[in-house]
C-alpha cells in the first residue's frame, strides 16, 4: 500500500484536534501527578499516621495493576459507585493516578538521597520537619529525582494513547477510527509515531532546560 498524501491532508483537521486533546490530557495529568508525588512523598517521609499507610497502599495498588484496567475501572466502575465522569476527565483521572504513584516514589527516592546532615542542620537552626521539606528537602529531591520524574512524564504521554480505548478521540483515537473505517493504517500509524515522538522530544527538551537551571548553583 502506497502512502496517500492527499488522504492524509483531508484528515489533518481531525488529527490536529486529536493532537491538541492529547496535549491537554497529558499536560493536566503531568501537572497534577507531580503535585501528588510531592505530597505523597512528604507524607511518607513525615510518617503521618494513617495517611502514610494510605499512600503506601495507593502506590502498591497502582504499580501492581495494569493501567488499562485502571482506566476501565474509572470510566465503567466509578458510575456504579455514584461518580460519573466525562470521557475527558476519566482519562485525565486514570493517567493522573497512575503517574502520581510513580512520581511519589521518584520524589521519595530523591528525598532519600539528600544528605542526612542537612536535616540535622535544619533541626539545629529551629526548622520544623515541614519547613525542612518545603525549603530544603523537596527542592533538592526534585533536582536529584528529575531524570526519573521525566521518565514518568514521558511514559504518561505515551500511555495517554490508552484513553482511546474508552472512546476518547485523542490523537490515537482519531487514528484508530480512521484505520477501522478507511483501512489506511500506514498513514495513520505514521502520524501516531511522528506525533508522539514530537511530544516526547519537546517534553525532554523542556526538562533539560529546567535541569540546567536547577544545576546552575551547584556547578563549579
Amino acid at each position: 500500500m502506497e502512502f496517500d498524501l492527499a488522504y492524509l491532508t483531508k484528515q489533518l483537521p481531525a488529527l490536529r484536534a486529536g493532537f491538541v486533546l492529547t496535549i491537554q490530557i497529558s499536560a493536566i495529568a503531568v501537572a497534577i501527578s507531580v503535585l501528588i508525588g510531592l505530597v505523597g512523598a512528604s507524607l511518607r517521609v513525615l510518617r503521618v499516621p494513617v495517611l502514610a499507610q494510605l499512600v503506601v497502599a495507593y502506590v502498591e495498588f497502582i504499580r501492581n495493576t495494569p493501567l488499562l484496567v485502571q482506566l476501565f475501572f474509572v470510566f465503567f466502575g466509578l458510575p456504579a459507585l455514584g461518580l460519573t465522569l466525562s470521557l475527558f476527565w476519566s482519562g485525565v483521572l486514570a493517567l493522573t493516578l497512575w503517574a502520581g504513584a510513580f512520581q511519589t516514589e521518584n520524589v521519595r527516592g530523591g528525598l532519600a538521597a539528600v544528605a542526612p546532615g542537612l536535616r540535622e542542620a535544619a533541626r539545629a537552626v529551629g526548622l520544623t520537619s515541614g519547613q525542612y521539606l518545603r525549603l530544603i528537602g523537596l527542592p533538592l529531591a526534585v533536582r536529584t529525582g528529575l531524570p526519573a520524574m521525566l521518565n514518568t512524564c514521558v511514559s504518561l504521554v505515551k500511555n495517554s494513547a490508552y484513553v482511546s480505548a474508552i472512546g476518547l478521540m485523542d490523537l490515537a483515537g482519531v487514528a484508530f477510527d480512521r484505520i477501522a473505517s478507511d483501512f489506511r493504517a500506514f498513514e495513520m500509524l505514521a502520524v501516531l509515531l511522528v506525533g508522539y515522538l514530537s511530544l516526547v522530544l519537546t517534553l525532554s527538551a523542556a526538562v533539560r532546560v529546567i535541569e540546567h537551571r536547577l544545576q546552575a548553583p551547584f556547578r563549579p
